[in-house]
This record gives structure tokens, sequence and C-alpha cells, in this order.
């Protein structure tokens, strides 16, 4: 039933994007964070950062550049590219601009750091195709004061000059000593060792059961099984009764309102925008609890942000199918005990 339900929405939204006359299009999505440490990887002190200016170049067979485009990031550190067409977007990379921040911007990170990296296709569907771009680096000035520092290198010990030994002397031999007879000593009364005894034993109290830890491999599950009470267990950083404003932020918040809890969301149908809810917190849910899932928190938060900001239907029906497509993978949950 679930599975007819689905094929007959996404049959919808077909319908509704050709009576709207979609064309063909292609866009380019990522986050910039800023490397706090100076170490060139993404680490727990990173942070996505606003006003960087983001570069799009494509190369041809002779590595020429043939199209280049620069956007800058928004205040969730995300920054979104629009192709119109069908371009071919699959030799094309992605970096931090030389330029660093934009004229004004307030941000002290803003040197462009690490390497180029190229676009992954994500999703194409009717011509609609949208590209990710793993996550860049800008870097400050001067790291954190709390960055961890790297080891002292190893001192190196002056090296040694070879000492020559002695010459060595012989000596005549001595004469030999007389033999002195060697008296046995008294024995001593033998002991007899005291009887071994076991050690006292204490019973460990029982261990409590261990929370279920994030799945590395690839885990989606559809937002009918969040509401099941067996896996309440897998519900990592937000609650059933989180408030949506909370999770999502104040943009959701002024479209939900400040009193729909995320168990209120998970029931969401018949709407465009219910749908968008329901799978963008299924999706958020599932990049809490498993490594491999096609999105993170972040990104899961800033395209429905991206989605209701831009006040179109048709924005909030794409987000909506592709959050429907990550959600329908294979789910990896058991029973909580």
């Amino acid at each position: 039933m679930d599975s007819n339900h689905s094929i007959l929405f996404v049959a919808f939204l077909i319908l509704c994007l050709t009576v709207n006359g979609v064309t063909g299009y292609a866009t380019v999505t990522g986050t910039v964070f800023c490397d706090q440490c100076k170490d060139g990887e993404k680490s727990l002190f990173d942070f996505p950062v606003s006003g960087i200016k983001v570069s799009v170049t494509c190369l041809d067979e002779n590595g020429q550049v043939y199209m280049s485009r620069e956007e800058t990031t928004n205040w969730l550190g995300g920054y979104v590219m629009r192709f119109d067409g069908t371009p071919d977007l699959t030799n094309c990379y992605a970096q931090v601009s030389d330029s660093g921040a934009q004229q004004g911007s307030s941000s002290s990170c803003s040197i462009a750091s690490g390497p180029a990296q190229k676009l992954k296709l994500l999703f194409s569907f009717f011509g609609i195709e949208t590209f990710v771009v793993d996550a860049l680096l800008a870097q400050p000035v001067q790291p954190m004061s709390s960055c961890p520092k790297p080891p002292p290198a190893p001192v190196m010990p002056p090296p040694q000059t070879p000492v020559m030994p002695p010459p060595q002397v012989k000596l005549p031999p001595l004469p030999p000593i007389a033999q002195v007879p060697v008296l046995p000593s008294p024995k001593a009364p033998a002991m007899s060792p005291p009887p071994a005894t076991s050690p006292p034993q204490f019973k460990l109290p029982p261990l409590s059961p261990i929370p279920p830890v994030p799945f590395v491999e690839p885990s989606a599950c559809c937002h009918k099984l969040w509401i099941r009470p067996e896996y309440r267990c897998y519900w990592k950083v937000i609650g059933p009764d989180t408030k949506v404003a909370v999770a999502f932020g104040l943009v959701a918040g002024r479209r939900y309102g400040n009193d729909m809890t995320v168990r209120e969301a998970l029931k969401g149908r018949g709407e465009a925008y219910k749908t968008l809810l329901r799978e963008a917190t299924t999706a958020l849910l599932n990049s809490y609890n498993s490594l491999g899932f096609p999105y993170n928190s972040v990104a899961v938060i800033t395209y429905t942000n991206m989605a209701l900001l831009g006040n179109s239907q048709h924005d909030v029906l794409m987000t909506a199918i592709r959050f429907i497509k990550a959600n329908s993978g294979t789910c990896k949950f058991t029973e909580c005990k």
C-alpha cells in the first residue's frame, strides 16, 4: 500500500512539472567549512562559514577552461549554482576562490585551503540534475588557540666518537692456591607452606545496555518505521517531542508554527509543504544514525530552508523528491532491547 502511494505521488509530481513547463537545468550544491586548526581536514572544531566565494570551473579534453561560475556562501555556509539547459558537468571542479571572502564580509576565515573537489552526480530526473561537492575548506590567518598542537620533532643525539679499548697487557700466571676443605652448612628445618586459600569472590552488577551506535554502512528508514515504539532507542539528537522550529531553525518555525513537534511532522501528507517536512525530518533522523546516508545533517537543514525561502512550489516538490529517494534505501533497524 505504501509503495502504491509513493508511485502515485511521484506520478503527480511529474504531471505538475509537465504542466508548469519545466525545462532542463543542473544545480551544484555544497558547503564551505572554516578550518580553524589549519590542519587541512574537516574536524569537530570546524563550522560552516558564510560570505566565502566559491568557483566552479569546467575543463575540456585539452585541459582548457570552457565554462566557469562563481557564487558566495549563504549564512549556513552553503552555496547553490544553477546552470540552465543540460550542460556537461562531469569534468568540473569546485574550490574556494583565491579572492576569499566577499568584500564587506566580517568573516576572518577567508584563505583558500585544500584541493579542488570534483562534482558528483547525486540525482537525475527528466533533464533536471543535481551535483554535490565534498566539503571545501577556508582557513583563518592564525589557528585557534585551543587546537591540539602537533608533537615536537624528535631530537637526534649528537654523533658519538668511538672509544678505542686500552691495550691488553698479559700478566704472568699466579701460583696455584691450596684447596681449603668446605664444611657443609647446617640445614634449616623444613617449614611447610600455609594452606592455599582462594580469594573472596565478588559478584559484579549487570552492565546497562549500550545504546546503538551509528551505522557505518548506509541505512535509510522510511517515516513509518521512525514512528514505531520498538525503534525508539535510535532517536539520537532530537526526540519525538522536539519542536520543528528547534530542529530546522526559524525559517521552518515561521512556515509550520512554533508548536509543531517532530512526531507530528512525520505524519504529514496530502500537501507539498507537509510532504517536504515529513521527508526532511526522516532524512534528518537517518543522517544522525548512518554515516553512509547520502546527506549529512547540515545538508538536510540547508536544503529544507532553501526550499522554504524560495516560496516556489516547484522547488518544494523537487526537494521532497530528493529526500524521498534518499529515504527509500535499506533500513538496518533491529528492535530495541
